[in-house]
């Protein structure tokens, strides 16, 4: 009996092209369902909810921020968990925990009730679907297209919310919001027998190495073995790199000075994203479908991010988050000019080009500067911030628009953060390892 159930959990499906593609594309339909409860979705469909249950708009925001705040308590234990058990049996308990949570979210009938629901699929789905845990298994089965894999892991959730965003208008239309949380919830509960037939830690647990070069000979690995914790690898057909510890990285400048970027971005553009679909309706002329329209086509072209992966392995990704950051800022302000449906979406393209790779750059740049061994440590303690910066700003819309009647402040207030995080990325040059952290890692 153990070896029979030994057996079928080895098994995994043999591709004629490199294993590393296929958990990358199946943890894309794990972003996909996890997006449901992303600020960019429950922005997009606030309108509908509300013209629903007539709940107040601080209460979607409210759903979202406390979320997304609470997926920043789990990202640095996820990270860890990442990095000693991979994705095979974190991401099938996101999906179970998101389906029960959207299942639950379809038969609410109070605004706390919504919340609660909300805040739980938010917090487990984030880092376990979105964040932390998919990065790290990218990070893990590639090296020379690493750019290119964290692209698409960046890519997953803004595409996603676009989808969702446009299926939940039509199936709202055909039946009611409710539907369209319990049709999701339905999917991502089945989606949990795949992942843990398919998702694995690292490419050497099949006997691979990043970007599908074949793992050495035991004796040959005896003799270069890997360096651990912190070395430089030596393993025959791959790219030598050096890797950091978690508590290396966290003793250097340049991962706060990251983490402090990462807040400030995602504050400026999760803030005006959470309320761009009211705004360009009440104060753009639009309709609240067209307004959706430009919403969606902006973080569509998160695509964007395969592109900024390619410029970022000639450019180095520090420098494309500078340039990225100060087009989003003046984009930003450019919302003020947007008086119709011609001008909304031509915003929608520009801004959706250069805001929607920036957290991808970010991640690429913890890769570049402190390698593979403790990504997964590393990325998910810088989770708290970005978490609390996209609470943050997805709460600051309602709020201000609560007190103002006005979304004006949000737009200077998000171009400001923008800029502040562009100046701050400009201090944030490689880190050097100092001698005494390589001999104690050694």
């Amino acid at each position: 009996m153990a070896a029979s159930l030994s057996a079928l959990l080895n098994w995994r499906p043999q591709t004629p092209f490199y294993y590393g593609w296929l958990v990358l594309g199946l943890s894309a339909a794990g972003a996909f369902v996890a997006t449901a409860v992303a600020g960019v979705v429950l922005g997009g469909v606030q309108s509908f909810i509300i013209e629903d249950t007539n709940w107040p708009r601080t209460h979607i925001g409210l759903a979202s921020s406390c979320g997304v705040w609470m997926s920043g308590v789990f990202g640095p234990f996820a990270g860890r968990l990442a990095d000693r058990f991979g994705p095979r049996w974190l991401m099938p308990v996101g999906v179970i925990v998101l389906g029960l949570s959207m299942v639950a979210i379809g038969g609410v009938n109070a605004s706390w009730q919504f919340i609660i629901a909300s805040v739980i699929g938010r917090a487990i789905s984030q880092p376990f679907l979105i964040g932390v845990v998919p990065r790290t298994m990218a990070v893990n089965f590639f090296n020379r297209r690493r750019n290119i894999a964290l692209s698409l892991t960046g890519i997953y959730r803004p595409i996603s919310g676009a989808l969702i965003i446009q299926a939940f208008s039509v199936i709202t239309l055909l039946a009611d919001w409710r539907t369209a949380f319990r049709l999701l919830g339905i999917f991502s509960l089945f989606l949990a027998v795949p992942m843990v037939i398919i998702m694995r830690r690292r490419p050497e647990d099949i006997g691979l190495l990043p970007d599908g070069a074949r793992a050495p000979s035991a004796a040959a690995t005896s003799q270069s073995a890997p360096a651990q914790h912190g070395g430089r690898g030596t393993r025959p057909g791959a790219p030598e790199e050096v890797s950091w510890t978690g508590k290396e990285a966290l003793r250097s400048r340049a991962f706060w000075l990251i983490s402090i970027v990462a807040f400030l971005n995602v504050t400026g553009s999760s803030g005006l994203g959470f309320s761009l679909v009211p705004y360009l309706h009440e104060f753009a002329g639009l309709t609240t479908p067209q307004a959706t329209g430009v919403l969606s086509i902006s973080t569509f072209l998160a695509l964007s991010s395969l592109v900024w992966g390619q410029v970022a392995g000639k450019l180095t990704p520090r420098w494309c988050v500078v340039a990225a950051m100060g087009v989003s800022a003046l984009a930003t302000l450019a919302l003020f000019q947007v008086n119709g449906v011609v001008a909304a979406y031509a915003f929608g393209i520009f801004w959706g080009l250069f805001h929607s790779a920036l957290e991808v750059l970010l991640y690429m740049v913890l890769a570049d500067y402190f390698g593979r061994n403790s990504y997964g440590a590393i990325a998910g303690a810088m989770r708290p911030f970005e978490a609390g910066g996209l609470g943050l700003g997805q709460i600051v819309g309602p709020v201000v628009y609560d007190l103002t009647g006005s979304y004006a402040i949000l737009i200077v207030f998000s171009a400001a953060v923008q800029g502040m995080a562009m100046f701050l990325m400009l201090l944030a040059r490689r880190p050097e390892r100092r001698p005494r952290l390589e001999a104690e890692a050694a």
